[in-house]
């Protein structure tokens, strides 16, 4: 298997970050990939940081956005620029281990699932390891999905040719966007299944909108009542079990 695997990398002011982003995926053991870094208009050094691995690997490729257009939007640059069969996910401050996509596909092949995941490391900012997040729902339905987001988004891998190599997006909210476009997969009838190894590390930030627990509430409920077209008592519902499941993690 040598289909090529097609990283979606949004960035903006990633500076202390991106180089190490950049580093897990030269370290891959599967070889067959174009890594997409789409810059959100960028303050700091980030972009200087990603052109002085541009002339040293041509599977790295730098898009700009001539202004800010925020997470959503950027990653969705990002898939309608994208040529791989297979569409995986990393953000500028997380970090893949060196057999994540190899291990992936060859999951994926085995499974012939659309859309797969796994278990991960929790880090802080300086990279110290917090605790590890393991997948608790192997095989989420729609429904269960809505629950809770079983998915990290650094974990995500999607498979164009399960789905005919017809293109999925993200919706147009500033978070939980993510989690829209797994809702979106499965809700057309395509499966889901998560590997219980762990092969990446994810970066807890302080000040990031998924740290912030009440603006995080406000963008699920738009996610169940703007994007799913919920109604209000079912969206409620899923409110709660959401809430319940974001504690128990927490736990």
């Amino acid at each position: 298997m040598s289909e090529l695997v097609s990283i979606i990398t949004p960035m903006y002011n990633s500076e202390n970050f991106i180089e190490e982003a950049i580093l897990s995926v030269l370290k891959q053991s599967y070889t067959n990939w174009e890594m997409l870094i789409i810059d959100d208009g960028s303050k700091d050094k980030s972009i200087e940081i990603v052109e002085k691995y541009l002339g040293r690997d041509n599977r790295i490729k730098l898009i700009k956005n001539n202004i800010n257009k925020g997470a959503s939007l950027t990653r969705n640059i990002g898939i309608e620029k994208s040529c791989g069969r297979y569409i995986a996910f990393l953000d500028s401050d997380d970090v893949w281990f060196p057999i994540k996509l190899e291990d992936q596909i060859k999951f994926m092949h085995n499974k012939n699932v659309a859309l797969s995941y796994s278990s991960y490391e929790k880090i802080d900012e300086s990279g110290n390891h917090i605790k590890n997040i393991m997948i608790s729902n192997t095989n989420p339905t729609y429904n269960e999905l809505l629950k809770s987001n079983h998915i990290g988004c650094l974990t995500a891998m999607i498979d164009l040719k399960v789905m005919n190599f017809k293109k999925v997006y993200m919706p147009n909210i500033k978070t939980r966007h993510d989690h829209g476009l797994w809702l979106a997969i499965l809700k057309k009838g395509f499966n889901a299944s998560g590997n219980l190894k762990i092969l990446a590390k994810y970066r807890h930030r302080s000040g990031s909108i998924s740290f912030d627990k009440v603006k995080s509430a406000q963008f699920q409920w738009k996610l169940y009542r703007q994007v799913e077209k919920i109604n209000i008592i079912a969206s409620a519902f899923y409110m709660v079990c959401w809430a319940w499941n974001g504690f128990l993690k927490q736990a």
